[in-house]
């Protein structure tokens, strides 16, 4: 009788060492091998190219920001004579309490965050909606409808102006006028085909498997969006609260023709018409107080969709 010896068989799945090392050489190998950066003078004059590029996009991206900040608490004699310079003569902080009590940028700046805040809402609802139907609950007529939104993109902005306005001058049907109402900066922002193709791409790449077991268990089309698909959805929805906020922001033609009342109107109106009548320091002042909110914003919400928790618990095994 022949004895047979068997020989260790390796595990399904397993790959062999050197191929292991080869595949993740290949992975970790970009532009330049790794013998190529041990090279004499290629490595260092690659990573003094890297400190330069990173100290220029610094000064070029933060640059006018910290230029901003430093002005606002200098006074004008200093920032027309030695721009560059850090404080030359001393800091003035009572910029900032004239620019917020003085020149009412109190009010101005209640204004903007009362804007963003609704023109937020509006295109939150409107895109979560919007992507929710066209792409989980899909019906019929849904491919026709994506096709409508997307068609909207490729008309300018500007050709748009003026039906809009007069629409928003005597709202048909109900025949009401939104000048001078905080809805007729809220309700336009809300038509955002942008924001509904960028959710509505975003659900796609959802699993459907978690719907179907959902309506499987007697879940309803509103449980399925707030129970799963809203969760499931915080990194999008974060992305578009930034792009919502911003741009109600830096909104400058729409709100100066709607609110025509000086004590509706935005930091983004009211600035540049007080820009003649505000001695430069004070102006420069409230321009650092229009910029903060946003950059506070835009970090937390950074934060918010580069964490990746989206999908985080939604599917186990």
């Amino acid at each position: 009788m022949t004895d047979h010896v068997s020989s260790p068989v390796a595990p399904t799945g397993a790959r062999p060492r050197k191929a292991r090392k080869a595949g993740s050489a290949a992975a970790d190998r970009g532009i330049l091998s790794p013998s190529d950066w041990r090279r004499r003078g290629v490595g260092s004059w690659l990573r003094l190219s890297h400190v330069l590029l990173f100290a220029g996009l610094v000064v070029g991206g933060l640059g006018p920001i910290l230029w901003l900040a430093k002005s606002a608490v200098t006074p004008t004699q200093d920032t027309l004579r030695t721009p560059m310079a850090i404080f030359p003569n001393g800091v003035d902080w009572a910029n900032l309490a004239t620019a917020w009590t003085r020149f009412e940028i109190d009010l101005y700046f209640y204004n903007t965050i009362v804007l963003a805040l609704g023109s937020w809402l509006i295109q939150v609802l409107v895109a979560a909606t919007g992507g929710y139907v066209l792409s989980v609950l899909r019906p019929a007529w849904g491919r026709v409808a994506t096709a409508l939104v997307l068609s909207t993109l490729f008309i300018p902005a500007v050709v748009l102006l003026v039906p809009l306005y007069l629409t928003v001058l005597d709202v048909p049907v109900v025949h009401v006028s939104l000048i001078n109402s905080w809805w007729g900066v809220w309700l336009p922002a809300g038509a955002s085909a942008f924001n509904v193709i960028l959710v509505k791409r975003f659900f796609d790449n959802l699993p459907r498997e978690i719907f179907e077991a959902a309506r499987v268990d007697g879940a309803g089309p509103f449980r399925v969006a707030w129970s799963i698909v809203m969760p499931m959805s915080r990194p999008i929805l974060g992305v578009v609260s930034v792009f919502a906020v911003i741009a109600a922001w830096k909104d400058f033609l729409w709100p100066l023709l709607v609110l025509r009342d000086p004590a509706k109107q935005p930091l983004s109106v009211r600035l540049p018409a007080l820009a003649n009548y505000v001695e430069l320091d004070v102006f420069l002042a409230a321009l650092a107080i229009s910029t903060a909110l946003p950059i506070v914003i835009f970090l937390v919400f950074q934060r918010m969709f580069l964490s990746g928790a989206g999908l985080g618990g939604a599917v186990k095994g």
